[in-house]
């Protein structure tokens, strides 16, 4: 049959889409483009905000509006957390975050009996005890591809729901994260993204309890001609061995996504998380001491329950002392069933987005700021594709970089930076393997 799938939310559902994409085509289906017709729709739907559980319903209302007659397979966190609501949306199959092969077996089923009942496969994420291996890799043509070690957080933030869409920390043997990304190599990636749902939560359920350091390392020493990223990393995470470790590993690129979410100690505090804002800004000192110019992103949450204006000051102070390279800003979503969303202090609507909007302008400065400083560096860039008479691709810091030029598509070129706007370095391209 025909197969579009639509992906909402983090790098991880992104993994999952493109194993799935994997499985399909390996039992002989057909993939399309979302947009395409198409015997099954499959939404792989986010919920860490109230937005992402919109957007999940959107999806599948528009589909069924535009194709009646086809299935409509839904899973994901949202409805693992919302099965009610999931279930009122009329899809044909309803899924979670566990066992996708078991999913796309009974998407298959349903294909053969277009009249059978919708069904609901849900479990317990809290009973998970087993890390789901699936393939890593996607469709044919890609440059960048990704490998999911960890599923599964424990840290339970009082904003956050994930930790109940995902279950427990589990974890992909270290032996097997590096044959996977042996085996992507030979397949013609050039890049890898190591990521999970708490990435620094990795090993501590396998036996001997390997650290993320031992993984990485063991995936870039697998894969010594693929460049390796990192997901995201919890700043405690970041110490002085673990950066003599990976500082070593002249394949991963320099690339640090770094939780923050707030640079106030006090609303910190209230988000559960387990750093002060000193502790953040040593943790970025640190990376700029053992890495070459480092690219360190980060998120940051305005609005959150109790949050002051004095509060929401230090915030944007900390960040702009940090000189980060990117800097998502998101107000704060209430997430019912969570500490947060029965705090005091709620903010209105309106001032958490007037919030955002100025914290926005400002981070948005530093962002271009960062980009001017690569003006007149050589950057070995990974292009990706083609689009409006440019070709696009990406430096080791994650930086969007456009050349003209003919086909490059997954070649790996240094390109000297000659201009800037916003968003986007411009330069200009040597012909040869840097």
């Amino acid at each position: 049959m025909r197969v579009a799938i639509h992906t909402l939310g983090c790098k991880v559902n992104q993994y999952e889409s493109q194993a799935m994409e994997e499985l399909l085509r390996a039992r002989g289906h057909t993939l399309v483009p979302f947009e395409d017709q198409a015997d099954a729709y499959l939404i792989n739907s986010c919920t860490v905000t109230a937005v992402s559980d919109k957007k999940s319903r959107q999806a599948v209302r528009q589909v069924r509006r535009r194709a009646p007659e086809a299935l409509i397979a839904l899973c994901g966190c949202y409805p693992q957390v919302s099965p009610d609501q999931a279930a009122a949306l009329g899809a044909d199959l309803i899924g979670g975050t566990g066992d996708r092969v078991a999913f796309l077996d009974k998407l298959e089923a349903l294909a053969q009996d277009k009249v059978a009942p919708a069904e609901v496969l849900l479990d317990d994420p809290f009973r998970r005890m087993d890390f789901e291996v699936l393939p890593a890799g996607g469709l044919a043509g890609r440059t960048r591809a990704m490998l999911k070690v960890e599923d599964g957080c424990t840290n339970f933030c009082t904003y956050c729901i994930i930790p109940y869409a995902r279950g427990r920390v589990r974890s992909l043997p270290l032996d097997q994260a590096a044959a996977e990304a042996a085996r992507l190599a030979k397949e013609g990636y050039r890049e890898l993204v190591v990521t999970g749902i708490e990435l620094s939560g990795y090993g501590r359920d396998l036996p001997g309890r390997p650290s993320l350091a031992q993984l990485i390392e063991a995936v870039c020493r697998a894969a010594p001609g693929l460049r390796v990223r990192l997901g995201s990393l919890e700043p405690r995470t970041v110490t002085e061995d673990f950066c003599r470790a990976l500082a070593e590993l002249p394949n991963l690129c320099p690339h640090f996504h770094l939780s923050l979410q707030s640079g106030c100690d006090a609303t910190l505090a209230r988000m559960g998380r387990k750093y002060t804002g000193a502790d953040y800004e040593e943790t970025v000192a640190r990376l700029n001491q053992w890495f070459d110019r480092p690219a360190v992103t980060t998120d940051l949450i305005v609005g959150f329950p109790g949050e002051t204006e004095e509060e929401f000051a230090q915030s944007l102070a900390l960040v702009q002392r940090c000189r980060l390279a990117r800097v998502h800003v998101f107000p704060y979503s209430r997430r019912q069933g969570t500490p947060a969303a029965a705090m005091p202090g709620q903010i209105p609507n309106a001032v958490k987005a007037d919030r955002a909007h100025r914290a926005g302008e400002v981070l948005s400065q530093v962002h271009t700021a960062w980009l001017a400083g690569w003006v007149g560096q050589t950057i070995p860039i990974l292009f990706e594709e083609e689009k409006g008479g440019w070709w696009r691709g990406y430096g080791p810091q994650y930086m969007e970089v456009r050349v003209q030029g003919e086909d490059l598509h997954n070649q790996l070129l240094p390109v000297t930076i000659t201009d800037f706007d916003r968003e986007v370095l411009y330069g200009q391209c040597r012909k040869e393997e840097p």
